[in-house]
């Protein structure tokens, strides 16, 4: 039976007589609060530093101003967008007794007039009205954003950090290979391990050395590239570190089970356990809406028409899944999904869209194994050692 889905609506019934509910409209140099005060006629509206002590203080304030107007006040409700503040906040208001929610910004309904009026007063009226739908339980009113700990958040932080160097080296590369081209001088191999001492020794076309300034140029290039390549090895190795002291079961034990799999690495393991098998989804629906592989149709009237992917999930999921599913279709040519993607191809379908069908399938697939036990029907796994 799938799981209850507490973040499309809330499950606790919204006594408004007892309860203030606030709302953050959040932004680098100031908070607009506004809030809905039991006993007050007047929705009150302040504008304050970027402070969260500052903001406790307020809604405390707002506790007082209600119980002196005769109301009786058991719960606290605030809620902001998700975005640059991440979830600190949230947690911080948690320990201190107030029910913190963090909304997906994506799913307030706005105003689709051409030129409408963006104010962060009218942002937060936006805010406020969608927040007492989803007190009030209207389903789909706006969704929730599940609020990770402390440590579900550091866990992610190697991978997103590896991927970040990962595009740094890749732009390190192309820009010295950009340089060397425009002196006519290919073949460079600037990503290879000794690159740096044949550095010295390239000369152009016209058998010149190198100029002083493209010369020093090239040579801050390399040293960054080595350094960047050392951060690299220094997660990686910090990884496998943990993954031989840590217990064989959580998201330890997820890796080790998916990294069995033939064709999938441990790099791909790592990224789609922390991103997206860690989290508590639903069903298998919600899986692959996280994974943004799901699609946008176009309806109206006779109208029928997909507008692809809706790319609204873990863009780094998506990213991991497409291309985990071409290597699938190498390394994995028995299992039932890589005979039925061919099935598919094999029938006049194109391979490019399909192979987004397959990438959603896998994700299902995989996050099956790793919370179900259900290995997928010819999956070749490595022996266990």
């Amino acid at each position: 039976m799938p799981r209850v889905n507490d973040l499309s609506c809330s499950l606790v019934a919204l006594e408004q007589d007892t309860t203030v509910i606030v709302v953050v409209e959040m932004s680098q140099s100031s908070w607009l609060v506004g809030g809905v005060v039991p006993g007050l006629e007047r929705r009150p509206l302040k504008k304050l530093e970027p402070d969260a002590a500052g903001l406790l203080a307020l809604i405390e304030r707002w506790r007082g101003d209600a119980e002196r107007a005769g109301a009786r006040i058991e719960r606290v409700a605030l809620a902001y967008e998700a975005g640059r503040d991440g979830f600190w906040l949230a947690r911080w208001l948690l320990a201190r007794g107030i029910e913190a929610f963090v909304m997906h910004a994506t799913s307030v309904a706005v105003s689709r007039e051409h030129r409408r009026a963006k104010t962060d007063r009218l942002d937060a009226a936006l805010l406020q009205r969608a927040f007492l739908g989803w007190l009030r339980g209207e389903a789909r009113h706006c969704q929730m954003v599940a609020i990770p700990t402390v440590e579900e958040e550091d866990a992610r932080r190697p991978g997103r950090e590896r991927e970040a160097l990962t595009e740094e080296k890749t732009r390190i590369v192309n820009r010295l290979k950009g340089a060397l081209a425009r002196l006519g001088i290919r073949g460079f191999k600037p990503e290879l391990r000794k690159a740096h001492e044949k550095l010295a020794d390239l000369v152009t076309p016209e058998g010149a050395p190198l100029a002083p300034n493209i010369a020093a140029e090239l040579g801050r290039d390399m040293e960054r590239l080595r350094l960047v390549k050392t951060q690299i090895k220094a997660i990686e190795a910090a990884r496998a570190q943990w993954l031989k002291t840590a217990p064989r079961q959580g998201a330890a034990g997820m890796i080790d089970l998916l990294a069995q799999v033939y064709g999938l690495g441990l790099e791909t393991a790592a990224t789609l356990v922390h991103e997206a098998f860690s989290r508590d989804l639903r069903d298998r629906r919600a899986v692959a809406r996280y994974g943004g592989l799901t699609g946008s149709p176009d309806e109206s009237g006779s109208r029928r028409r997909a507008k692809g992917l809706s790319k609204s999930g873990n863009a780094r999921v998506r990213r991991v899944m497409i291309q985990l599913a071409w290597r699938f279709l190498g390394f994995q040519k028995a299992s039932a999904l890589a005979q039925w993607w061919r099935r598919q191809v094999e029938g006049g379908r194109k391979p490019t869209v399909m192979i987004v069908a397959l990438a959603r399938k896998l994700l299902i697939a995989l996050w099956r194994m790793v919370t179900q036990g259900v290995v997928p029907e010819g999956l070749v796994l490595h022996p266990q050692s």
